[in-house]
């Protein structure tokens, strides 16, 4: 079946350490400096340019997922997030991005306020 527009895809192999995961993230600039964020995580990253702010935010997501993972809470912060997590063998079904827009105040503040551009990234952290 061929994902939504805007639909987190991928999959996180917990057993093999592997997260494979394609994420809308959203590209823009605040006071001289380029933010790369990801409104399904919550997560951004930052630098003089948007390559330096790739590199920061896949710094910033590298230790998301490796501290939930290590503390045991990644599904329950993945809930928190909105994303419907079911049993093992199912997919971690992220938010609507129309939901995360309407409950994340950050995100909804970047949409009403900067010029910005959507982008889908592979992510793939061994």
């Amino acid at each position: 079946m061929k994902p939504k527009h805007g639909e987190i895809q991928g999959a996180f192999y917990g057993n093999e350490g592997k997260i494979a995961l394609k994420l809308p993230l959203i590209a823009f600039e605040e006071d001289g400096c380029q933010i790369v964020y990801c409104p399904a995580l919550d997560i951004s990253g930052y630098g003089n340019n948007e390559d330096e702010a790739n590199e920061s935010f896949t710094t910033s997501l590298k230790s998301f997922f490796s501290y939930t993972i290590h503390k045991k809470t990644f599904k329950n912060e993945l809930q928190r997030l909105g994303w419907k997590v079911k049993s093992k063998n199912k997919p971690m079904i992220p938010p609507e991005m129309s939901k995360l827009l309407s409950q994340n105040d950050n995100f909804n503040r970047i949409f009403n306020s900067y010029a910005f551009r959507k982008y889908d990234q592979n992510i793939n952290i061994p």
